[in-house]
């Protein structure tokens, strides 16, 4: 019997008049089928939602570190539970699964050291002469509720990355998780119904697209934290120019090899990187290798070693320990790829290895000789596609990272701290990697990024300090 898997309507269980299926892009199965909240239980959370903020912002810090902590503990011990899940939810290897529930746990455990840790500023006012006897105490409160909207690539980890940050300042927040992969994010809900967290505090509703546009404009909900397509973002920041909206969307992401990068361990370490990277999630990464620019002084040799360990990538069954590619997260996905190395391809690219599409699936593959006109050379693949770029020295291999629409992270293989330096303070991107590829990110470091890469950053206490503002007490008449 197929399991319908319900909502979580302010903090307890519902079920609407509706569901939808979710299934397998590997082999078609089916993994379950998700309530729809009609548009009354959807109007319910909100109203809930706004009716607990003054309270829930007032919440001891320890109830909402202990309440934080708890859903970290137990999502540590459902590890292998949940990523099973991930995996039959969007296609994701196994063993990418197991390190996305890690991340989780840690997402949670942060939040709930800086739910303790956050005690704001105080500053002494008799600077000047009108500050006599002035003090004043800087604290941060939530801007409001958070509409939080989630995608598919890591349903469970990156909801992780506005929920806990939500809870830990005391901000509601109302989630909504990508249509693909909802049960990750509903698996979570069950956690966090077994805390204390007040009623309202939180909602898990798989809202059909097509019905955001009147949750994103409602005005009781006023932070919305987007990651997504850039298309979708923009238009949600400009349909709503009066909330305060964050934006984590693509990107181009860049591995660059410099001349010094030219011994034999040196190049084995780039180009092991780059394979897995490009590949890692079946490409469907926003900081995923998509651009390799190499000194002509290392590009042939680097060039053989990418594609010898992009097609030493296994691919197939993602529940399979042994794999490391698997399917992206529908045929679409798949065959839009596929649409878009075709085009490169008819424009003049050399196909070094991969290219071909099976299913949901599309090889590793690796381009060269990348036409400027093609859609690969500026947009985002989201898929296990890289390309190949010789340059001739660090000014050029600047430029080309920085010639592009996205800004989110770069990779810089490098020996040389200046040129560390310099990469940090000439590339357009949100981060700056050295000596590895762009995809790194620890999930406590500010990430986001420039240009149509978005707008504020995730990372938890940079997300924190994104749903709340400060707010000034001015002590009078102290002898200080």
């Amino acid at each position: 019997m197929t399991t319908t898997h319900e909502f979580w309507l302010a903090g307890r269980r519902a079920s609407g008049d509706a569901d939808f299926e979710v299934r397998h892009s590997f082999d078609g199965s089916l993994v379950g089928k998700v309530s729809v909240p009609t548009d009354a239980q959807v109007e319910e959370a909100v109203a809930a939602a706004a009716a607990v903020a003054p309270a829930f912002a007032a919440t001891p810090a320890h109830v909402r570190a202990a309440a934080l902590d708890h859903v970290s503990k137990r999502l540590a011990e459902r590890t292998e539970e949940i990523a099973r899940l991930i995996t039959a939810e969007n296609g994701k290897p196994i063993k990418w699964a197991r390190g996305e529930v890690g991340r989780a746990v840690s997402v949670f455990r942060w939040a709930a050291e800086e739910a303790r840790r956050t005690n704001g500023e105080t500053m002494r006012l008799d600077t000047d002469p009108g500050g006599v006897g002035r003090f004043a105490v800087v604290r941060r409160f939530p801007k409001g509720v958070v509409l939080g909207i989630a995608p598919f690539n890591f349903p469970l980890n990156l909801v992780a990355h506005k929920v806990a940050p939500a809870i830990a300042v005391g901000a509601p927040i109302i989630l909504k998780p990508a249509p693909a992969t909802p049960i990750s994010a509903l698996v979570l809900g069950e956690i966090l119904a077994e805390t204390d967290l007040p009623a309202g505090s939180w909602s898990v509703l798989p809202v059909p697209n097509e019905k955001m546009p009147a949750l994103v404009q409602d005005e009781r909900l006023p932070v919305v934290s987007f990651t997504g397509s850039d298309k979708v973002g923009y238009q949600i920041m400009d349909s709503v120019p009066r909330k305060h909206v964050t934006l984590e969307l693509g990107g181009n992401a860049a591995a660059v090899v410099l001349a010094d990068w030219s011994s034999e361990a040196d190049l084995d370490w780039a180009a092991t990187r780059i394979a897995m990277f490009s590949n890692y999630q079946g490409g469907q990464s926003c900081i995923s290798v998509q651009r390799v620019i190499a000194d002509a002084s290392v590009y042939d040799a680097l060039v053989e070693k990418v594609v010898a360990k992009v097609e030493a990538q296994v691919t197939g069954d993602p529940s399979d320990d042994a794999v490391d590619v698997g399917p992206l997260v529908d045929e679409k996905a798949a065959e839009r790829v596929e649409a878009w190395v075709d085009d490169a391809v008819a424009k003049g690219a050399k196909v070094l290895t991969g290219g071909t599409r099976e299913g949901a699936a599309y090889a590793p593959t690796v381009l060269a000789d990348l036409p400027s006109d093609a859609i690969l050379a500026t947009a985002e693949v989201f898929g296990p596609v890289l390309s190949l770029h010789r340059v001739n020295s660090t000014d050029e291999a600047f430029a080309a990272v920085n010639d592009s629409a996205f800004g989110l992270q770069a990779g810089v293989f490098t020996h040389d701290v200046q040129t560390a330096f310099r990469a940090h303070r000439e590339l357009q991107v949100g981060g700056v990697i050295i000596g590895d590829a762009p995809s790194y990110r620890a999930d406590q470091m500010p990430y986001g990024g420039v240009k149509d890469s978005g707008v504020g950053r995730e990372g938890v206490k940079y997300a924190m300090d994104d749903f709340t503002y400060e707010r000034v007490l001015v002590l009078t008449g102290l002898d200080l």
